[in-house]
């Protein structure tokens, strides 16, 4: 970084200092301090005359008055070229293994190195030749990068078009060995390596932005079913501490069906964040076959590390997943926790002594919220390929209350709601995931793909009476209709409902039990996709549509608790086997004896 300015430390609040400057600088630039040799980097935040506040992403004790500070012309910048998945980095980009081995287990200040291997050599091949004219995020060439062709692109901090004069030979070079070389409309030339920077608080995005249509695959049926994501569309799931939401975007991070995961640990306890670093390397994607970490980018900044690098961690993991979805690949971008993002806001806000908000949040937590979210999307690149960012985040409300600040403004920019509930995670229903009082906006965009998928499936005609949304809505009139009768059943009990009121509630209890939850212990029922999803969809379906005839509630409970044993157990088996092909059709058998009116248990 080339030195621009200088200051002095005048006042200090925690992690934020004030410092006046000479010469001249910007917000957002990234400042210096000087401890000795330690040099701690901080950002500018805010700009009054000639004092700057600086927020330091570092623990600021030994800093007195009079402390020299260096200001800088860049803002804070991602390193993206090669290297990038299966590292392990905070918010500033370090890669903290690499951390591990200079200075041991326990972290120091200071400590600052490049999260780019700068030795290891990569295998580029060309795919642009001299005299071909180029813009920002146009492919020079690519090299593997695992299993992925890793882009070399114009950076995409170079407007205007650049007509290449020379470009290298295949071969194996470093990150930082210049690859290709070109001339701006003013003759200016400019040289390209295998790796840029860009600002991780500025949107990178080059594309035509497109309407999100294509479905997610999580391979939970409460999601895939009842609250489809979209990728390229984003989501939240908020809940009380010990309800699951760390546990579901685990299961999201091994089963989601896209190419790349970053995930951004803002804020957790170390205790979780250690479970990750240990639990990732030994999981295998189910998808590939390979360890989970080669498809995943790890930002680790537990809650013991300063606040101000809670901020940093967010934007950092954004900007890395939107480089990877300028390649046209499918990238999930996980963040757990915003709510302690949201509080570290909170700190900050105070120190600056800004008028609070609600809840003592500052003002814009809304429109901060608001622009990270928007950041996912599906984008259309050049000749016809496409890439998308689907962005889902945690919120952890006090005391599950999802009137709290940070849930409502996120509510109101998410494109799905996925609410855990305290007293489905205590009942052991997991994934405790609210069916009444989550919501998706997506259902009716994935029921076109949907239907594709069941007119491939040999079925009769009449056994899909409606369109998939149709049908999940009917599901979810069925949960609601269910949960009511339920509510008065505990007051005046079974005897004192109609039998048709008590086959409903018996249907929507099978729904819950048989469908909406899965056991993350089995082999089988842990991951359920969608083609294995859509039959036992319709099966339930069938259920809900039957018209059944019992003579007294006891006959309809004991038929009822038989028929989830047997769905239930269908799930445990592998799919389409001989056994799980007996199994549904001695189902049917039942269904069929049942509208009949021959019951047996």
């Amino acid at each position: 970084m080339q030195e621009k300015g200088k200051g002095k430390v005048v006042r200090a609040f925690g992690n934020l200092i004030q410092v006046e400057f000479e010469g001249s600088i910007r917000q957002g630039e990234m400042a210096a301090v000087k401890l000795g040799n330690l040099l701690l980097k901080g950002e500018i935040i805010e700009i009054a005359g000639k004092i700057a506040k600086v927020q330091v992403f570092e623990d600021t004790r030994d800093i007195q008055l009079g402390t020299q500070v260096e200001f800088h012309d860049n803002l804070l910048e991602a390193e993206l070229g090669p290297g990038l998945l299966t590292a392990i980095l905070d918010g500033l980009q370090n890669p903290l293994e690499k951390v591990a081995d200079a200075v041991g287990l326990f972290l120091q200040r200071g400590i600052y190195l490049p999260p780019l291997d700068r030795t290891k050599h990569w295998d580029f091949q060309p795919l642009a030749k001299e005299g071909d004219i180029l813009e920002r995020g146009d492919s020079l060439g690519f090299t593997m990068e695992g299993r992925f062709h890793h882009q070399i692109m114009i950076p995409f901090s170079l407007f205007g078009e650049y007509k290449l004069t020379w470009v290298i030979k295949p071969g194996s070079y470093t990150i930082e060995t210049v690859v290709a070389k070109g001339v701006d409309d003013k003759g200016s030339e400019m040289s390209f390596t295998m790796m840029q920077k860009w600002p991780v608080k500025i949107p990178l995005i080059h594309g035509e932005r497109a309407k999100a249509t294509k479905m997610m695959d999580t391979g939970e049926r409460i999601i895939d079913t009842q609250f489809p994501i979209l990728k390229g569309g984003s989501f939240c799931a908020p809940g009380p501490f010990g309800a699951g939401k760390t546990v579901l975007q685990h299961h999201l991070s091994k089963y989601a069906a896209v190419d790349i995961v970053i995930f951004v640990a803002c804020g957790e306890r170390a205790g979780e964040v250690v479970e990750v670093l240990r639990t990732f390397p030994h999981l295998i994607d189910p998808h590939t076959n390979d360890s989970l970490m080669q498809r995943t980018v790890i930002i680790c900044n537990t809650s013991s590390m300063p606040v101000a690098s809670r901020e940093a961690s967010i934007y950092m993991g954004t900007t890395i997943a939107e480089y990877y979805r300028q390649m046209g690949l499918d990238v999930l971008l996980l963040a757990d926790s915003t709510s302690r993002w949201a509080q570290a806001m909170r700190e900050m806000s105070g120190r600056l002594e800004e008028i609070p908000g609600e809840e003592a949040f500052p003002a814009y937590l809304a429109s901060r919220i608001a622009s990270f979210y928007e950041r996912s999307g599906f984008i259309c690149l050049k000749e016809g390929k496409t890439g998308s960012l689907t962005i889902g985040g945690t919120v952890s409300p006090a005391g599950g209350n999802f009137e709290e600040p940070v849930t409502q403004a996120t509510l109101s920019v998410v494109g799905a709601f996925l609410a855990l509930s305290r007293a489905r995670s205590d009942a052991r229903r997991y994934p405790a995931i609210d069916p009444r009082i989550s919501w998706s906006k997506y259902v009716d965009n994935v029921s076109a793909e949907l239907q594709k998928q069941l007119e491939t499936l040999p079925h009769k005609a009449e056994e899909i009476p409606q369109e998939w949304g149709d049908m999940v809505r009917g599901a979810s009139k069925i949960l609601f209709q269910g949960d009511e009768i339920g509510k008065r059943m505990e007051v005046v009990g079974e005897e004192g409902v109609t039998i048709q009121d008590m086959i409903i509630y018996l249907k929507s209890e099978l729904y819950e039990f048989c469908y909406l939850q899965q056991n993350a212990f089995d082999k089988e029922d842990c991951y359920c996709p969608l083609p294995r999803q859509i039959p036992l969809f319709l099966l339930v379906n069938k259920v809900f549509k039957m018209p059944f005839y019992f003579d007294n509630h006891d006959t309809a409970r004991a038929f009822f608790l038989d028929l989830q044993n047997d769905i239930k157990n269908v799930n445990f088996m592998p799919f389409k086997s001989e056994r799980y092909d007996k199994a549904l059709k001695q189902i049917d058998e039942k269904l069929a004896q049942a509208v009949q009116g021959v019951v047996r248990v």
